[in-house]
């Protein structure tokens, strides 16, 4: 039996304490100078919701989803949010319960029904959440919160209202989407999502959202499947969290991270698990990276392997002289995987967390090389040749190509996650920077820029202080690549009758340029965007 031992951090608590939302904006006091140019809102989403009465949440990634935004006017910063009315957050208000299972946290039956009345429901299907706790953004002109399931919910960014709950099952063959879709500039929208078809049979579907066209008609109408990735096990799928995407291919990484399928149909109804309890590693799979032809739809027959990671953010993916550079936030090893995400369990015991974090292989970041023109007369050979990385990539002889990682950050028991990018100008094209949030054994700490090129980083830290994902915001007349803001929500929890604020920092070299302060806690927050005025 382990002691109970705080994080050296031990306000971190603070991120996960149920608040109120709030009924009209308030405004946020500023220190230091809002840039001019800085016009629009930060919106964000995370938990705000962890207990119903008596009935706690016991994951980070359950309590009910709450909307933030930071208003941006005239140098004047205003601060606003409201719970997302989803089936799980309005039944569970209703019923002062907990009436659907969440990630981390089952949901029992209602004590008021018979056994006859439970034991039928059993038979109705697993009821999915639809808690969007975790992104939020733009399909034609309106706005999504999303989480992992096949539900969205289309939200106002201006009131943060509620409008409606969206099956995405009902336009597109998937049975959940990730809540990291790619944007283009022209508004298309690319998502990946897993694909349960007949005898079992699973898949990896990549869909695709047009931009809203002249009729008005509401793009998800026009949603398709534009390519399907193999699925490596039959009954069990691979995690998905992002994927990566350029202008001609769309990169897959099918990791060693499997959900049990068969433990996930059966466990509702026979033995009260949670999602959470369905996840398995099969590590001796290694990872498989798949490609396809992103406009013809047509998967690429190149067999890309490489040794097992476990993966949640792509950085950033570009092509480059018949190359496709695969730049990714890896974490080596199920167990350190499983007590990043235990940790997150409201109720953990950080001594043993840490124990495990100590002895677990360091997470990095990571480019790998995948060579697209291929000669069977070059077996055994290093097949890289661009000068500027070491990652090479192997012909073997049964015509794998073997990968090996250039480590382009590393840091003792410090993990870059989280990743940001000058998305707009730079997604899917060569690139210099990105902006990431540092997390000390698992606890926010630091913002942190990376040069992915030189390795040079620049970090910004205060005691006692959790930030959020960065955002960066470029400057509307910027000729150089960080010319412009990055965005992130801090919890000072011992700072006095201000305990968070949106810290403003020059993208160039990490300095405060202002905060806009506010007098209420804001709980964790996990992905967002910024909507230009």
């Amino acid at each position: 039996m382990y002691s109970q031992v705080e994080h050296p951090a031990g306000g971190y608590k603070k991120l996960f304490e149920t608040v109120e939302e709030l009924s009209s904006p308030v405004t946020a006091h500023v220190t230091g100078r809002i840039p001019t140019w800085l016009r629009g809102s930060l919106l964000r989403c995370g938990p705000g919701l962890f207990e119903v009465g008596s009935e706690p949440f016991y994951h980070l990634f359950d309590g009910q989803a709450l909307l933030h935004k930071f208003d941006f006017k005239e140098g004047h910063v205003t601060y606003h949010r409201r719970f997302v009315r989803t089936d799980a957050y309005v039944r569970a208000m209703t019923e002062k319960r907990i009436v659907i299972t969440e990630f981390g946290t089952y949901a029992y039956p209602d004590p008021c029904k018979n056994i006859f009345s439970r034991f039928f429901s059993y038979f109705k299907g697993v009821e999915v959440t639809d808690n969007a706790l975790v992104n939020v953004y733009p399909v034609g002109e309106d706005y999504y919160a999303c989480t992992e399931t096949n539900f969205i919910t289309k939200i106002n960014p201006d009131t943060l209202e509620t409008i409606k709950q969206v099956d995405l099952c009902k336009y597109v063959s998937v049975n959940g989407a990730t809540a990291h879709p790619h944007v283009e500039n022209d508004g298309t929208v690319y998502n990946i999502g897993n694909c349960f078809g007949k005898n079992f049979s699973l898949a990896y579907n990549i869909i695709r959202i047009p931009p809203l066209q002249a009729d008005k008609d509401d793009p998800m109408n026009k949603s398709e499947v534009v390519v399907q990735f193999p699925c490596s096990d039959r009954f069990k799928p691979s995690y998905v969290h992002s994927f990566g995407l350029t202008a001609n291919y769309i990169v897959f990484v099918e990791q060693p991270v499997k959900i049990n399928l068969l433990k996930f149909l059966s466990s509702w109804s026979l033995w009260g698990a949670n999602y959470m309890d369905c996840f398995e590693s099969n590590e001796s799979m290694g990872v498989w990276l798949h490609v396809a032809e992103k406009k013809k739809g047509r998967l690429l027959n190149i067999k890309y392997r490489t040794s097992a990671f476990n993966l949640f953010h792509h950085i950033n993916t570009y092509e480059d002289n018949g190359f496709l550079i695969v730049d990714l936030c890896t974490w080596k090893g199920f167990e350190f995987v499983y007590n990043y995400l235990y940790l997150a369990n409201l109720r953990a015991n950080w001594d043993e967390v840490k124990r495990q974090a100590e002895k677990a292989p360091q997470p990095e970041a990571r480019r790998y090389v995948l060579p697209l023109n291929i000669d069977k007369a070059d077996t055994g050979k290093n097949l890289v040749t661009l000068p500027y990385t070491t990652a090479p990539a192997t012909l073997r002889s049964d015509e794998t190509i073997w990968l090996e990682p250039e480590v382009i950050f590393s840091g003792p028991r410090h993990a870059f996650e989280f990743p940001q990018i000058n998305y707009k100008k730079y997604c899917g094209k060569p690139y210099t920077y990105t902006y990431g949030l540092g997390l000390n054994h698992f606890v926010p700490d630091r913002l942190c820029k990376l040069n992915v090129k030189t390795k040079e980083t620049w970090v910004w830290q205060e005691p006692d202080s959790y930030p959020s994902e960065p955002i960066f915001v470029s400057h509307p007349d910027a000729l150089e690549e960080d010319d412009g803001v990055v965005l992130s929500i801090v919890i000072s929890p011992g700072a006095g009758p201000k305990p968070a604020y949106l810290l403003i920092l020059n993208a160039k070299d990490m300095s405060e340029v202002a905060r806009a302060e506010v007098e209420v806690i804001i709980p964790v927050t996990f992905h967002g965007l910024f909507k230009r005025a």
